[in-house]
């Protein structure tokens, strides 16, 4: 009896012994996760990694693909648009030789076909393809002639902003006399077509409405050239007509979509919306486009839609998201914008960062990377985080 009293005693030691270790070792465990949460990924490599990716869609002329090289979407191609957009990424680190070889190549493009530019002043265009393409062979500067939403007013709008507030930082980008006469032709140009009235195709390059998106990237763009280059004439009602469109307009972005994706442009990078029309576009996106993914363009897009009916799973656009996180870090708000970022980081997949996902999937199509997207993740990246990349 005493030595089984004994030996309970022994075992009794040993399990107390083993709680002991037990408790250090979950406390060490602890420790650990509370510093991994203080110190959770480092942002500067991440930022160096998705601009490596980047730099891969970059051709020799200086202009990006959309996607990859060999993609067979028809990405491979390069867009005005997407080059604005892509640029974004190298502005933030302070890569202005990436930035200015872009716009180099962007006014060869408009040198290229400025015949079509002068022709469109003198008369406005009738037919789609006598506007200003948005694509183009990002080699030899040529259009694609095959019908593809070719009236795209807010990607003239796009480069004239940037072009505008390039100069205001005082980069060299305008650098002979040719230059200058290239930009007062693509106010002119908007000038013809009456860019406040003028229905296009938009951001999503689909059916011809007027866009406040395209309205206000034209309203930006006259704006900043008329702000930052004096040589440039740009009629104050030029600017002002399209402001009033604007105003009554919004919160909606065309007579079909009471909210779009693309309304976001208007807020950042633009930055032509009062704080009322910023409140009402980011409430309208979050409550009616934001998923688990991305953030859809606009109710029933039938674009890579997942549902046989073509429109009640629309697809998931991942810069939804690094969007939504730049607009929250500029307005101060860091803990929203630390949740988009974190949804943002989730969708990047072994090769980047996709265009988008199928409706409540986790399968993305086939263009990945996406420059756009990658830019759009790099500058949230760098916004949030504060991040010097050397």
């Amino acid at each position: 009896m005493k030595s089984m009293v004994k030996m309970s005693s022994k075992l009794k030691q040993k399990v107390k012994k083993l709680k002991k270790e037990v408790k250090r070792k979950e406390l060490k465990l602890k420790k650990k996760k509370s510093k991994s949460k203080l110190q959770p990924v480092n942002y500067q490599q991440l930022i160096k990694h998705h601009l490596k990716i980047l730099k891969n869609l970059q051709y020799k002329s200086g202009l990006f693909a959309a996607s990859r090289k060999e993609v067979e979407t028809g990405y491979d191609k390069a867009w005005l648009r997407d080059n604005f957009y892509t640029c974004l990424a190298f502005e933030v680190i302070g890569d202005w030789d990436t930035v200015e070889s872009t716009y180099e190549a962007i006014l060869k493009i408009f040198e290229k076909h400025e015949y079509k530019i002068d022709y469109a002043i003198q008369k406005k265009p009738e037919h789609p393809f006598q506007y200003i393409h948005p694509r183009y062979h990002p080699e030899t500067f040529d259009e694609f002639w095959e019908e593809w939403g070719n009236k795209q007013n807010d990607s003239i709008g796009a480069i004239l902003f940037k072009v505008g507030e390039l100069v205001k930082l005082g980069r060299r980008i305008l650098k002979t006399e040719r230059d200058y006469k290239l930009i007062q032709k693509l106010v002119d140009y908007l000038k013809t077509l009456e860019y406040w009235h003028d229905p296009d195709s938009g951001m999503w390059e689909e059916d011809e409405e007027i866009h406040a998106s395209s309205v206000g990237a034209c309203v930006a763009g006259l704006e900043m050239v008329k702000d930052n280059i004096p040589q440039i004439d740009v009629p104050e009602w030029l600017i002002s007509n399209g402001k009033r469109i604007l105003r009554d307009m919004l919160p909606r972005e065309s007579r079909s979509k009471f909210v779009d994706l693309a309304l976001l442009s208007l807020i950042y990078p633009y930055n032509v919306v009062n704080p009322k029309e910023r409140d009402e576009i980011l409430t309208n996106i979050e409550y009616h486009l934001l998923k688990k993914r991305g953030v859809i363009r606009y109710k029933n897009d039938h674009y890579y839609n997942k549902n046989p009916d073509g429109y009640s799973e629309e697809a998931e656009w991942t810069f939804g998201l690094s969007w939504l996180a730049i607009i929250y870090q500029k307005l101060g708000k860091k803990g929203k914008a630390e949740k988009y970022l974190k949804k943002a980081l989730a969708t990047v997949t072994e090769i980047g960062e996709p265009e988008l996902y199928f409706s409540n999937s986790p399968k993305f199509n086939e263009n990945v990377p996406l420059s756009w997207a990658e830019s759009m993740l790099i500058v949230a990246l760098y916004y949030v985080n504060k991040k010097i990349v050397g």
